[in-house]
């Protein structure tokens, strides 16, 4: 795949697209609708399904892969132990993040909502206790065909452990897997060749189904959510690069642009998996195991946009309501979300739900959701770019201290056996 080449295609059917859908909502949205119909949404989920279809398989394959090259147990639980505690972390702090900047910029007080029309028919999302008792499969057929990733991943790590604790006997099935490995990758490079095309139809589809009434009368919500999402990315994500993992944050942002461009036309993490994995592995210099097991967990469980846009929109909502949240209200949303982002892990519409959560837990109505309901789909796109930034970002700082500290081993035993 040539990266530099995909990247310029994608940004360029990203202006194009919002062009084209602007210009029709404005000037022709008669046109826009038949247009929308029958070409725009249709490539864009022609695009989507193309992608899908390989995160399954590349996810259960990468993962044994991952899991069989890391070889030893230890190794595998302390990577990810730091895996884990980074984004549990850094979701704190992004949800910290917004609603500081909520409450210094107070969107909620910038005009007149229509409060009455605002609903939503809350989903029930199950408990944190369920989701960490269902991640073991009873049947791993039926998670791949379900495309449970939770429980894929478990099922992957324990394949992965049995092929490495049986490596002379099982040497056949790792190097099916291996060849495996090799289709997907060539499926992955075929499949981005269509990428521009259905970037531009879902940009095209998004701009043009809002237009500019519906980005105005939100405009100081929008504003404080992607302010939120850019601080995070630039210090969370730039500082843990630049003082972790010991790179260039601007090299890593520029090196991991095709990916990021990727996940803001689908808004899925789990579709951007196929290309996130490969730019990290290819560009950014982290080795396969590591990427393989961070990078899917990630895409299940980290969630650090989605936190932002709950905190901003749970004080959004506060501030239309006329409703003062104490300290230890917000601390409450705060630990509500950092738990929900693990809860709520593989569930349709996860971010709404875990806002649905939030709210319940502060008594704030949960039909405010319906303030934020109708452009919730143009920030999703930039929060899922934040999403998959992060996974990045704890795939090269986990691979980058597992190489220092190897490093160390090795000197010790050079001193030792000198």
């Amino acid at each position: 795949m040539q990266t530099n080449n995909l990247t310029k295609k994608v940004i360029i059917a990203l202006l194009l697209g919002a062009i084209v859908g602007l210009l029709l909502n404005l000037f022709a949205p008669d046109v826009f609708e038949v247009l929308n119909t029958y070409v725009f949404v249709p490539v864009g989920q022609i695009f989507i399904a193309l992608i899908s279809m390989l995160v399954v398989p590349l996810v259960f394959i990468s993962i044994i892969l991952g899991t069989a090259g890391l070889g030893d147990p230890s190794k595998l639980g302390r990577i990810g132990i730091k895996t884990i505690l980074f984004f549990l972390v850094t979701t704190t702090i992004a949800i910290t993040i917004a609603l500081g900047l909520a409450a210094l910029i107070q969107p909620g007080e910038a005009g007149e909502f229509d409060l009455e029309g605002a609903t939503y028919e809350a989903a029930e999302a199950p408990p944190v206790a369920d989701t960490l008792l269902g991640i073991i499969p009873r049947n791993p057929l039926a998670a791949l065909t379900d495309g449970n990733m939770l429980q894929i991943i478990v099922f992957a790590v324990f394949v992965g452990l049995a092929l490495a604790a049986l490596r002379e006997r099982t040497q056949g099935i790792l190097n099916l897997v291996e060849q495996g490995n090799d289709v997907m990758i060539y499926l992955v490079s075929l499949v981005m060749r269509f990428a521009p095309y259905g970037t531009f139809a879902l940009i095209a589809t998004a701009i043009g189904s809002q237009g500019l009434s519906a980005i105005k009368a939100m405009g100081a919500y929008m504003f404080v959510v992607v302010l939120g999402l850019l601080i995070h990315a630039a210090f969370t994500y730039g500082g843990t690069v630049a003082f972790l993992a010991k790179k260039n944050p601007i090299w890593f942002f520029k090196t991991f642009a095709p990916a990021m461009s990727i996940a803001f036309s689908t808004s899925s993490s789990s579709a951007t998996l196929p290309v996130s994995m490969d730019v990290a592995q290819k560009k950014l210099g982290v080795p396969k195991p590591i990427s393989s097991f961070v990078q899917p967990l990630g895409a299940t469980i980290n969630m650090d946009g989605t936190a932002i846009m709950q905190g901003v929109a749970t004080l959004f909502i506060a501030q239309a309501y006329g409703s003062d949240l104490s300290m230890a209200a917000l601390i409450t949303v705060v630990l509500t979300a950092v738990l929900a982002s693990i809860g709520t892990a593989g569930v349709p519409g996860v971010g709404l739900i875990m806002l649905a959560m939030v709210l319940t837990s502060v008594d704030l109505p949960v039909a405010g959701i319906g303030l934020v309901l109708g452009i919730d789909r143009l920030l999703d796109m930039t929060r899922t770019a934040v999403n998959i930034t992060g996974d990045a970002a704890c795939a090269l700082y986990v691979a980058e201290t597992e190489d220092r500290r190897e490093t160390r081993v090795q000197e010790k035993e050079a001193e030792a056996a000198y």
